[in-house]
C-alpha cells in the first residue's frame, strides 16, 4: 500500500510538471473560465433592471454563484477522455500496460495534476473578478462547511468516473472527437455551468435530476451557497455516491472488454 502511494505521488509530481510545461494550452483553457466568470454576472445583473431579486437570487448571490461555479468546475470537471482516447488510438497505451504502475493510477495522477494546476491559475482571476464586482461581492453568501468540501470531492470523482467510462469508446471507434463534443452540450447545460438550474424551466430541472452532470458541479455549488440544506442536501450527496458507483462500474466493464480487442497498433 505504501509503495503504491509513493508511485502515485511520483506520478502526480511528473504530471504536474508536464501540465506546467504546456503553458499555451493552460492559458487557452484559462481564458474560457475567465470569459464565463467575467461576462455571465454582467448578463444577469442587467436582467434585474431595478428588481431586488430574480428567481430567488439577490444580485450578490448571482455574482457569488458564478465565482464559486468557476472555482468548483475548474477542480471538479475532468477532460481526461481526450488524452486516453489519443493514447488508445496511437498505441501509446501499450507502454503503460507493460510498466509496473497501474494505468488507473496514471489516469488519476494526470487528471489531478491538471485540475490542481488550473485551479491555481484561476485564483488570481477570481481575485480580479471579486474586485470588479466588489459592489456585489459578499462572502456572507458562502457556506463552505464540511459537507461542501465532501460534495466537491465526490463531484470530482463523479466527473472522473464518467470521463473514464466515456474514454473507452476509443476502443471501438477510431474517431471520437465528435462524440466527446456532443458530451459537452448536456454537460454544460445540466451541470449549472451556463445558468443556475433553479432558474431553468421545470422540465429542464427534472432532466437534470436524472443525469450525472448536476451531481458533479451544481450540487457542490448549491451547497456552498446554502441553497441545499437538510434532507435535500443529504439526498443529493447520496446521489453523488450513486453516480460515482455507477460510473466506476461502467468504466471498469468497458475497460475490461476494450482491452480484449485492443491491438496497440497505433496510427
Amino acid at each position: 500500500m505504501i509503495s503504491e502511494l509513493r508511485k502515485l505521488r511520483a506520478l502526480i509530481a511528473i504530471c504536474f510538471e508536464e501540465s506546467i510545461a504546456y503553458r499555451a494550452s493552460a492559458f487557452i483553457w484559462l481564458l474560457t473560465d475567465t470569459v464565463q466568470v467575467l461576462l455571465m454576472p454582467l448578463v444577469w445583473l442587467s436582467a434585474y433592471n431595478g428588481r431586488e431579486a430574480l428567481g430567488g437570487f439577490l444580485p450578490s448571490q448571482i455574482v457569488m454563484y458564478y465565482l464559486l461555479m468557476a472555482m468548483v468546475s475548474s477542480f471538479v470537471t475532468s477532460h481526461l477522455m481526450w488524452d486516453i482516447a489519443q493514447d488508445i488510438k496511437e498505441g501509446m497505451l501499450s507502454q503503460w500496460l507493460l510498466r509496473p504502475v497501474s494505468v488507473v493510477s496514471l489516469f488519476c495522477a494526470r487528471n489531478l495534476a491538471w485540475r490542481l494546476m488550473r485551479t491555481g491559475l484561476l485564483i488570481p482571476v477570481l481575485g480580479l473578478c471579486a474586485w470588479y464586482y466588489r459592489a456585489h461581492f459578499n462572502l456572507g453568501d458562502l457556506h463552505l462547511s464540511g459537507w461542501f468540501w465532501l460534495s466537491v470531492l465526490l463531484g470530482h470523482l463523479v466527473s472522473f468516473a464518467i470521463g473514464l467510462a466515456l474514454s473507452n469508446i476509443a476502443f471501438w471507434v477510431q474517431e471520437v472527437q465528435s462524440v466527446f463534443g456532443l458530451y459537452y452540450f448536456p454537460m454544460l447545460l445540466f451541470s449549472g455551468w451556463v445558468a443556475p438550474l433553479s432558474l431553468m424551466p421545470g422540465w429542464a430541472q427534472i432532466i437534470a435530476d436524472f443525469l450525472p452532470f448536476r451531481y458533479s458541479i451544481a450540487v457542490p455549488v448549491e451547497i456552498g451557497l446554502g441553497q441545499l440544506t437538510g434532507d435535500l442536501m443529504l439526498r443529493s450527496i447520496l446521489m453523488q455516491v450513486f453516480w460515482l458507483g455507477l460510473g466506476s462500474l461502467l468504466a471498469y466493464a468497458l475497460w475490461k472488454r476494450g482491452l480484449r480487442i485492443y491491438s496497440g497498433v497505433g496510427m
